[in-house]
C-alpha cells in the first residue's frame, strides 16, 4: 500500500473516531467518496491497526443503527419549515 493511501487511511480513521463521524460526515470532510471511506475503514485498516479498526467499527455501527432517528429528524424539520413558511 502506498504511504500516501495509509496515511489517508489513519487521518480518515482517527477523525470517525474523534468525532463519531458518519461515512458520509469522513468522505464529505475529505473529499472522498464513502465507498473509499468504506474500504478504508473495513479493509486496509485491519491490517495497519487492528486495535483502531475496531473501535472505528464500533462507531460506524452506532451511527448505522441511529441512522434511522436522524433521518427522521431531518424529516421533522422539513415538514415544520414548510409550515411555518404558509
Amino acid at each position: 500500500m502506498k504511504e500516501h493511501i495509509w496515511r489517508r487511511v489513519i487521518e480518515v480513521s482517527q477523525y470517525v473516531l474523534c468525532n463519531r463521524a458518519t461515512v458520509r460526515d469522513a468522505a464529505k470532510t475529505f473529499g472522498i467518496s464513502k465507498s473509499t471511506v468504506h474500504k478504508d475503514v473495513s479493509e486496509r485498516l485491519p491490517r495497519l491497526n487492528p486495535v483502531l479498526a475496531r473501535e472505528v467499527k464500533e462507531v460506524l455501527e452506532s451511527n448505522k443503527a441511529e441512522r434511522h432517528l436522524r433521518g427522521g429528524e431531518a424529516t421533522r424539520r422539513k415538514y415544520s419549515r414548510q409550515a411555518s413558511g404558509l
